[in-house]
């Protein structure tokens, strides 16, 4: 567990790494694709330390406020809830995080926070209507351990980070076409390498999107078997966090709002019963039933 801690601490600062790396790769093609010089790949340094800044300190705000999270202040606002969370982090030894309600009739959860000190945890009102007392804690438990583990670091970092490639991407297309046509230093009738280049440059811009999405899913999906462990030995009932993910798969009911940039932080699929049939290289999450076969053989071995 210890060195998984410590993997994630390393595996932020080589996500910050690459995607700092991606998007001054970015502006450097929007330079040489519109005779700019390094004014692109100024502005998309400057993007990412700032876009970096942004996701370590305010990125937990960010995704609470993309998912439509509203804050529990009080324990008379949801006692269950509460409770449920507040005896939870004192077995795990970790300060009780912020609690959230997401307005929404699928049931899922996520956790999100730089670490245990600054950590959420957002419920769905469709979670807390469908699950009982021990599936509830079977959940919780779950997002806690992200928490501790830290994984809830290098999933906020990447739904941030990643916005940027995206956005930045997007922005630098866009601009390089319109550049494009005035273009005249580099014309492809004179220079035939120059050709080239742009061909190859607009694909990369093309493509930045998807390369961030893959940096995205590359964070790998362990860490959802790691947290379903973690959170079973917290509350010493693997059958419950099992049972939880079969009413959710069995719900299979899609979010209202999806956010590509945030559906790997939740506990299944926000896309719901369609979304987990879609496995391999694009899926953001590992096979639920395969979770549920793993938590059953640890019940099996207790």
């Amino acid at each position: 567990m210890y060195s998984h801690i410590d993997s994630n601490r390393r595996r932020s600062w080589i996500l910050i790494a690459v995607v700092v790396g991606v998007l001054a790769a970015v502006g450097y093609v929007y330079g040489y694709l519109t005779d700019t010089g390094y004014a692109g790949l100024v502005f998309a340094l400057i993007l990412s330390v700032g876009m970096t800044t942004v996701s370590w300190f305010a990125g937990d705000k960010i995704v609470l406020h993309n998912t439509g999270a509203q804050e529990i202040t009080s324990r008379e606002q949801a006692p269950q809830l509460w409770n449920t969370v507040e005896n939870l982090a004192i077995t795990a030894g970790i300060p009780k995080p912020r609690i959230y309600i997401v307005d929404d009739p699928s049931p899922n959860a996520f956790a999100t926070g730089r670490d245990p000190q600054h950590a959420s945890i957002a419920v769905t009102s469709g979670l807390l209507r469908l699950m009982n007392q021990t599936e509830l804690e079977g959940v919780l438990a779950h997002e806690l351990s992200h928490d501790k583990n830290l994984d809830s670091r290098v999933m906020m970092l990447a739904a941030v980070l990643v916005g940027s490639i995206v956005l930045l991407g997007d922005l630098f297309f866009r601009g390089a076409l319109f550049g494009l046509g005035r273009s005249s230093s580099r014309s492809r009738d004179n220079n035939p390498l120059g050709a080239i280049g742009m061909v190859v440059g607009i694909i990369f811009l093309i493509l930045s999107p998807l390369i961030g999405q893959l940096i995205q899913l590359a964070i790998s999906r362990r860490r959802e078997y790691l947290a379903d462990a973690s959170g079973a030995l917290l509350t010493r009932y693997p059958e419950g966090l099992a049972e939880a993910l079969e009413k959710i798969r069995d719900a299979g009911q899609p979010m209202q709002h999806v956010s590509a940039a945030t559906a790997h932080l939740w506990i299944a699929n926000p896309r719901g019963s369609i979304g987990q049939r879609v496995q391999g290289l694009f899926s953001t999450h590992p096979p639920i039933d395969d979770r549920i076969k793993q938590l059953r053989l640890m019940e099996d071995a207790k």
